[in-house]
């Protein structure tokens, strides 16, 4: 079932999107997406909607997952600070297409899951700590990869990549979100906008609204 779903995936959602990165198909097809989670929503695994992993947090769908991926053009020889790993499914994929993964979570119930789900996979460091505030004592990063929509400017983690490095992340702006390339160049960072993307508000990214009067 899970292979014949995975096929399904690739072929219906991820090529159709323009994701062509072999790397990134064979990526998605080695990773069984329904392992990370939970029963009640394992029939949801392969759907092209985000799927709840526990309050306010979630899976991306794997057409915005697979897309992002693209735009930030890993390569094995990268150093990859995944943040918001959740149960661990995107720091299993970009495993597989970098050379190490930071995976950052502050739950510390779903660390507890990924340490278990990414047992096995040696390229993997998981660590617990608040999304916003990034990983500083693992970096510089050549990629820092944020799971959900971001409504703050990420001058944290930006503080944080290599020259050269990229950050992909969706910021939301109202109802629509983008998914946006950030990269550091000669010391600056630039960015811009690339693919129309409705994912949910990762924790720690929310606006704070001043004082109304």
């Amino acid at each position: 079932m899970s292979a014949s779903a995975r096929f399904n995936m690739i072929e219906a959602q991820i090529r159709t999107n323009n994701v062509t990165d072999v790397r990134i198909h064979a990526a998605l097809d080695a990773v069984m997406r329904e392992r990370f989670v939970p029963t009640a929503k394992q029939a949801l695994a392969y759907a092209d909607v985000p799927v709840e992993i526990a309050p306010g947090r979630y899976l991306l769908d794997p057409r915005s997952f697979a897309k992002a991926l693209q735009l930030a053009r890993i390569t094995a020889e990268d150093k990859v600070l995944d943040v918001g790993c959740g149960t661990g499914y995107s720091s299993a994929v970009l495993g597989r297409l970098a050379r190490t993964v930071i995976a950052l979570e502050q739950d510390a119930d779903l660390v507890r899951v990924a340490a278990g789900l990414l047992e096995g996979q040696p390229n993997v460091q998981i660590t617990q700590g608040a999304l916003i505030e990034g990983f500083k004592d693992g970096g510089p990063y050549d990629v820092i990869f944020v799971n959900g929509a971001i409504e703050t400017h990420p001058d944290t983690l930006l503080s944080q990549l290599a020259e050269g490095g990229r950050l992909i992340a969706f910021v939301q702006k109202g109802p629509q979100g983008r998914a946006t390339l950030y990269l550091k160049e000669e010391g600056q960072v630039g960015h811009r906008e690339d693919f129309d993307a409705t994912v949910p508000l990762l924790a720690g990214f929310k606006k704070h609204l001043g004082f109304v009067f």
